[in-house]
């Protein structure tokens, strides 16, 4: 009975952090990890890590239920592992002892545990930095260019930070000489921080130069349900290739034909989401050498989603991005780096490594693709390469959708560069250096589909994309000495 209480608590915080990742609402997910903090706290030091556990497994087996994509063993192997990352910190800091001192270094444990937890498990596992606690901030601008300095790790640093120091007062009071301290030292880097990242957003230019850009998509009844998943895979039976062809051709009119429809009103760059122009490999050279002469013709940069499929190959699919310059020349094309665990990793082919950056009169253009942008050091190389513009082709569903449009904010803002996204099945949209959003469009919203927005050229430098994962990295070295005087 004595458990109930602090069992309470858990529950309840593990609910708000899980709302706070779903809708998100920013502020739940502070108050969340407070109430799982002071629960797992109040409860013996060998009963709460497989309480907090258990509690993280059966909340997360039912809300993430459409957002993996897996399914049977696979699907509650991804439970388990995410359950234990997450009550791996409280863990941590319960096991260490120090919470029950007093002082600000008794408030460093749980951060710097849960940071360098969260940061191991986004370079180890395959789902990334999915799930990061950082990005229930979105929204909250002046939060958010926390990402400008430390990546996603400072705002997970400052929001267990909280947790931790509150956790001190409530224990204490908060008139205490204890919590005093601690309190004062956790309130002036918020402050700081926090007011740092208003005057941020506040003195961001607004007369850098503009591409008029558009996100068209496809049409919604052309194909019937899983005959798109049959052509990705190269499941075509000879009796249906006729019909595919035909459908394919269909797609492949209206994706040029929506091009100059867009150039015609004023775009000059015109994007298609991820794999939404598939076509037979066979086919490939005479669609590129039309798509060539639409992007001259036109005089705008085409950048095509593109999936390429290799029939009777044991991987068949070229998941691909595109760009033809206003020349008629190809100036990138660049096959996906991350393909998304489990269907697409089982049947794509890999890129290099590298994200290309290409030089074009209005600015330098880099290209990623979707699950890409889950990886922070990965998109990082754009900022390396002084990328004015990075176009981001995606493929959600639509569980998923606001989410992952959410989380690309994060990646503008950590490397100063606007982002282009077109989405299928998603949100398309645009970013500025500053996690702005400058207009989006739903695919799955009544109407046209088609996005148009004047996107800023031109990237801002920040402390991340010089520093990278520096910060994370040290958040390790001192868990590893915490662990090592446990």
């Amino acid at each position: 009975m004595a458990y109930i209480g602090p069992l309470t608590l858990v529950i309840a915080g593990l609910t708000l952090l899980d709302a706070s990742m779903h809708l998100p609402i920013p502020a739940a997910a502070w108050i969340g990890l407070l109430l799982m903090l002071h629960g797992s706290r109040s409860l013996p030091t060998f009963v709460a890590p497989p309480c907090l556990w258990l509690a993280a497994a059966l909340i997360l087996a039912v809300s993430e239920r459409d957002w993996i994509p897996a399914s049977g063993a696979a699907y509650l192997v991804v439970i388990v592992l995410a359950s234990f990352t997450l009550m791996l910190p409280f863990a941590i800091d319960r096991a260490n002892g120090l919470f029950a001192s007093v002082g600000v270094s008794a408030t460093l444990i749980l951060p710097v545990a849960f940071v360098a937890v969260e940061f191991l498990r986004s370079r180890v596992l395959p789902n990334a930095t999915w799930g990061s606690i950082a990005y229930t901030q979105y929204g909250v601008l002046p939060v958010m260019q926390i990402a400008a300095v430390a990546g996603l790790w400072g705002i997970v640093f400052l929001m267990t930070w909280s947790a931790s120091t509150l956790d001190l007062a409530w224990r204490h009071g908060l008139a205490s000489s204890a919590a005093r301290m601690p309190l004062l030292t956790f309130a002036s880097v918020f402050v700081v921080a926090t007011v740092a990242g208003t005057i941020r957003v506040a003195i961001a230019p607004t007369d850098r130069p503009t591409l008029r850009a558009a996100a068209i998509n496809r049409p919604i009844d052309l194909f019937v349900p899983g005959e798109i998943t049959r052509i990705t895979e190269g499941r075509i039976a000879p009796a249906d290739r006729p019909s595919i062809d035909t459908k394919l051709a269909t797609l492949h009119d209206w994706f040029l034909d929506g091009s100059r429809r867009e150039a015609r009103a004023g775009a000059r760059l015109v994007v298609w989401p991820e794999e939404s122009l598939l076509i037979f490999a066979g086919d490939e050279p005479a669609f590129l050498e039309r798509a060539r002469r639409t992007a001259a013709d036109e005089h705008i940069y085409l950048a095509m989603g593109m999936g390429t499929i290799h029939l009777g190959e044991p991987r068949p699919f070229e998941n691909k991005l595109v760009l033809i310059d206003p020349t008629g020349r190809i100036v990138i094309s660049y096959l996906k780096n991350h393909p998304v665990p489990g269907w697409e990793a089982s049947i794509m082919r890999l890129g290099d490594g590298r994200l290309p950056v290409v030089p074009t009169p209005e600015g330098r253009m880099a290209a990623a693709i979707c699950y890409d942008g889950s990886f922070p050091e990965f998109i990082r190389q754009a900022a390396a390469s002084a990328a004015d513009l990075l176009i981001l082709p995606v493929n959600d569903w639509k569980a998923v959708r606001t989410a992952h449009f959410q989380m690309h904010a994060f990646r503008a803002i950590e490397t100063g560069i606007p982002i282009m996204r077109a989405g299928a099945s998603g949100i398309s949209g645009a970013f500025d250096p500053w996690g702005r959003v400058l207009g989006f469009s739903d695919f799955f919203a009544p109407g046209d589909r088609t996005l148009t927005v004047q996107v800023p050229v031109g990237g801002v430098r920040t402390i991340y994309a010089r520093t990278g994962d520096a910060f994370a990295w040290l958040c390790v070295a001192g868990l590893a000495l915490t662990v090592t005087m446990m």
